[in-house]
């Protein structure tokens, strides 16, 4: 049963951590409440059903004011958290394949529809964000990627990210695209080593494509993949890198948002250090918000880190991923996009 909490006023910090299991234990409800820590991210462990998830998101937000964010991996296929009691979506890639039949407005109506029925149903159990949607391309290298990428046109790809996202948002839900600049031509997965690109920047222009679509979109926040470009910058994957995230993304690409780390505990962001020169680094980088999970440890580590060494919050920024009051996706629409997902599948 989830326990009582009385809210604190803190700032939002920096820093989104993670839970073991379905309610927060005393000492992790503690750690919540750390200046240091901004959000909360949900995984499978987390999540037994809506209705449960409903009453996690409500305890948490209790614990903080403002309150914590809450963010969730909910693309569909093989990365969806919470299946009980939700649409079980299928994998982004059937978009692009309903493209190659159907044409590219027609998978463009169905994203839409497929993002206010995502926004919908998360918003109604109080999560915040999902980090959705993937923008890599399928280029058939990387299998951690996969089907996870809508299609291999980068045109396409971002067309129809876009009008997902404007569903998603349309319902209130906030939405993170990833991995900048692109994880689609490497094989290696990050999650247990340091994936290598050696193509330039010209060929990797192509992969920027959807994320410029993205942010014509107006998305609130883009994650940097924990690979390493070494024809733009030789030392650093990109999540650690001021050449692709000050001098790129923000600089040539114009993006104002929210910059997220990918998990500081992956193999891929462990070129940086210990966790301490992690943090430090996806900081100097251009980072806003930073993920630390399934390692308690480093998140202690973290959040000892940022608090003794004065850190600055990120609240005004980290503002843009708080859920927001949608437009009411009405009984009909709902079974209108519920039948469109079902058939997609």
């Amino acid at each position: 049963m989830p326990h009582s909490a009385e809210p604190r006023l803190l700032m939002r910090g920096p820093l989104m951590v993670d839970i073991a299991g379905l309610w927060p234990t005393p000492e992790e409800c503690e750690r919540l409440r750390q200046p240091a820590v901004g959000g909360v991210i949900l995984f499978a462990r987390n999540c037994e059903d809506a209705q449960q998830v409903q009453a996690l998101c409500r305890e948490i937000h209790a614990l903080r004011s403002p309150p914590l964010l809450i963010g969730i991996d909910q693309e569909g296929g093989r990365v969806q958290r919470l299946q009980k009691g939700v649409t079980r979506f299928p994998p982004m890639a059937r978009l692009g394949q309903k493209a190659e039949v159907l044409g590219l407005e027609a998978a463009q109506s169905l994203a839409y529809d497929w993002g206010r029925l995502l926004a919908t149903e998360l918003r109604e159990i109080g999560v915040d964000f999902s980090f959705t949607p993937c923008v890599d391309l399928d280029r058939g290298i990387s299998r951690v990627i996969g089907d996870r990428a809508i299609h291999r046109n980068p045109d396409w790809v971002g067309a129809i990210a876009a009008r997902l996202w404007q569903g998603m948002s349309d319902s209130g839900l906030q939405g993170v695209a990833k991995h900048f600049p692109g994880h689609g031509a490497v094989a290696a997965d990050s999650h247990l080593a340091l994936p290598r690109d050696d193509r330039p920047l010209a060929a990797i222009e192509e992969d920027l494509q959807p994320f410029r679509s993205m942010i014509q979109a107006a998305i609130p926040a883009i994650m940097p993949a924990h690979c390493l470009y070494p024809q733009i910058d030789p030392e650093q994957p990109a999540g650690f890198s001021s050449r692709w995230l000050n001098g790129v993304l923000r600089g040539a690409m114009g993006f104002t948002g929210v910059i997220v780390s990918d998990d500081l505990s992956m193999v891929g962001a462990h070129v940086a250090g210990d966790m301490a020169a992690r943090v430090d680094a996806a900081q100097a980088a251009g980072a806003d918000l930073l993920l630390v999970c399934n390692d308690p440890n480093g998140a202690y580590a973290a959040i000892e880190h940022l608090q003794n060494q004065g850190m600055q919050t990120g609240t005004n920024t980290l503002a843009a991923l708080a859920g927001a009051a949608g437009i009411p996706l009405s009984a009909p629409e709902r079974a209108r996009c519920m039948r469109e997902i079902t058939e997609l599948s």
